[in-house]
């Protein structure tokens, strides 16, 4: 059976070698962090910090840190999930293969959660003072929880049927919130708990929401899983915590306020109660940028409860990989099989790690209804459409401002994990009058600011199937007059270049930086047109280093329908495309967010540390 509680699991970790104790007195603030960042991308083990400097509890990171100590953790429940994910997908499958299947009913039991009538989390009470102020980034506006448990239930029809578990951040100080009182909660649009929180407004009551902290490492897993719409997450943590949740409400507590978890480490309990909304922010996020501060819901604490000898589980999110990267590693893996089922024609998706997930998708389709085309008769895609508005209206995935999507029959074999061969695939076929197809004024993730606004941006689908139009140029043979204003040619991948542009001006302009004058200057028969796509970017160098910098900088830094343009383009009753070389601003504009840095003195203090002698040597 899987672990009952987080100290169970960090006990297993440390007995196999998988975790290591730092004694040292460390600073949660900024200190912590740049241990977690480095050990992370090391490839190392988890670390239990146990003094922190201003907190009582120890601290512990890294759990999830690499993809094989995250299948470690769920060794006994692994195969038991894949199974209940397989009939879910295809039920008759149950009943073609009940040998394989046939425990799965008992197993399932653990779906259920139980109420408790011992509840550890509850044993003991603290002040928000006193939990650990995890700071990650120079500029975050405050301490952070960043590996939340947020439990809210449906106010019209309350019960774990109805409820929703999410990792919604939570800002434990600064910013105007009341000290000791008050915390910010930040969540995003296309959020289970954003449907509870209008429910409660147009019931005008206040919303209960219970913040656990720690606990099995199973509820991690399920806070962040894209499930469908009707599964609790409860449910599925349970299933793969291999024993179900077990819930508890707190002494005093009033009829909106949700249960607790019993086996957390911590639980902050609160409301959040109608038009009290604070600025929250900023926090150095996972695309790489900080989130600025916008006004997000406060959550006034009535109590906070932990259990003996809490931990305090956290992470650093940046641009990737992180210890994030692995998270969505893990779930690829669990949701591969049942992509296919839910989203019919489709073959597999993958949200691209290197450009922050949410920007970009790659996505294998199928052409299912053309028997009547012969070879060579190709005319742009048909149901590859279809499926790329079904996985743009599912879920977290509607969040992509990028999907290329190939059809697998032109391109048997081939993995979605494999980018290069993949992006080769796909810019070998397009077609650019007619394979990109537009969707304007929509919404984006909440903490991409490359759009219009807040939430506010648009889409672009890569469509590709059909022959190879192009041979992907690998050389710069032919660039040496480039068009006034471009220079520094660099070749970031087959068919793709980088060019140092002038300062980004907007488009319509006239400037020299607009993308719009750019493209114009370049004639259809210059040899730039050889090239599937130029990226106009300020340090082309940069860009074209390796993959992981030109996948990070081209899908953060752009907005589709304002930075996509093209040699000889044109609108056709409203569709546009190009004639020659599509054009992608990749450059910095003014209305993007910050860039994460180290601060100097910290990662000073943190190397003093890992020298030799120190209690981090050897680490990373």
């Amino acid at each position: 059976m899987g672990y009952k509680n987080l100290a169970q699991a960090v006990a297993d970790l440390e007995r196999t070698g998988q975790l290591k104790r730092i004694d040292a007195e460390v600073n949660p603030s900024l200190e912590i962090p740049a241990i977690q960042r480095r050990v992370s991308a090391a490839g190392g083990p988890a670390l239990l910090f146990t003094r922190p400097m201003g907190s009582p509890f120890p601290l512990v990171s890294n759990l999830f840190g690499t993809i094989e100590r995250i299948r470690f953790l769920f060794r006994d429940t692994l195969d038991s999930v894949h199974r209940l994910l397989e009939v879910q997908a295809d039920p008759e499958r149950m009943a073609r293969t009940f040998w394989r299947y046939w425990d799965l009913p008992w197993r399932g039991l653990s779906a259920l959660p139980r109420r408790a009538w011992r509840a550890p989390v509850l044993s003991h009470t603290t002040d928000l003072l006193n939990l650990p102020k995890v700071k990650c980034w120079p500029k975050d506006g405050g301490a952070f929880v960043t590996l939340p448990l947020v439990y809210s239930e449906d106010p019209s029809r309350r019960g774990w049927r109805q409820s929703n578990l999410g990792m919604y951040r939570v800002q434990l100080d600064g910013n105007e919130y009341v000290p000791n009182t008050e915390v910010g909660l930040h969540y995003q649009i296309h959020r289970g708990i954003g449907v509870h929180h209008t429910t409660a407004i147009s019931r005008n009551e206040p919303l209960g929401v219970s913040v656990m902290v720690g606990g099995p490492p199973a509820w991690t897993i399920a806070a962040v899983m894209p499930l469908p719409e009707g599964i609790p997450e409860c449910a599925f943590a349970g299933v793969l915590a291999g024993r179900p949740v077990r819930m508890a409400r707190f002494p005093g507590a009033k009829p909106w306020h949700p249960p607790v978890w019993a086996d957390a480490d911590f639980a902050i309990c609160g409301l959040i109660r109608p038009g009290v909304n604070r600025p929250e922010g900023p926090f150095g996020d996972h695309l790489g940028y900080y989130s600025m501060k916008h006004d997000f819901p406060v959550l006034q604490v009535d109590r906070t409860f932990h259990r003996k000898d809490a931990i305090w589980p956290f992470t650093v999110v940046g641009r990737p990989p992180q210890e994030d990267s692995a998270f969505g590693a893990f779930i690829h893996e669990l949701t591969s099989g049942v992509v296919p089922k839910r989203l019919p024609g489709v073959k597999g998706v993958h949200a691209v790690d290197e450009a922050g997930v949410h920007p970009l998708l790659f996505a294998l389709g199928s052409e299912r209804y053309t028997p009547y085309q012969e070879s060579g008769s190709y005319k742009g895609p048909a149901e590859l459409l279809t499926q790329a508005n079904l996985i743009l209206g599912t879920g977290q995935l509607s969040l992509a401002k990028y999907l290329f999507i190939l059809d697998a029959a032109v391109a048997p074999g081939i993995c979605l994990k494999d980018k290069p061969a993949f992006l080769a695939a796909v810019l070998g076929r397009m077609d650019f009058t007619r394979d990109l197809h537009f969707q304007t004024k929509t919404t984006i993730d909440t903490l991409d600011y490359s759009g219009e606004g807040l939430n506010q941006g648009s889409k672009v689908v890569f469509a590709a199937g059909g022959p190879i139009l192009r041979t992907l140029v690998h050389t710069l043979d032919g660039l040496d007059q480039l068009p006034a204003g471009l220079d520094q040619p660099r070749l970031c991948f087959p068919g793709v270049l980088a060019l140092r542009a002038p300062r980004f001006a907007p488009a319509e302009s006239g400037q020299p930086g607009d993308i719009r004058e750019i493209a114009k200057s370049i004639p259809l028969d210059h040899p730039i047109n050889r090239f599937a796509m130029v990226c106009l970017t300020d340090h082309s160098d940069f860009l074209s280093a390796n993959l992981a910098n030109w996948l990070w900088a081209t899908f953060t830094r752009s907005d589709p329908a304002r930075d996509l343009d093209g040699v000889g383009a044109f609108t056709i009753n409203k569709h546009w495309g190009c004639k020659g070389v599509l054009i992608l601003d990749a450059r910095p504009k003014p209305h993007h967010a910050p860039l994460l840095e180290e601060d100097p003195q910290t990662i000073r203090r943190v190397e003093e540390l890992a020298a030799r002698g120190g209690p981090l040597h050897g680490l990373f």
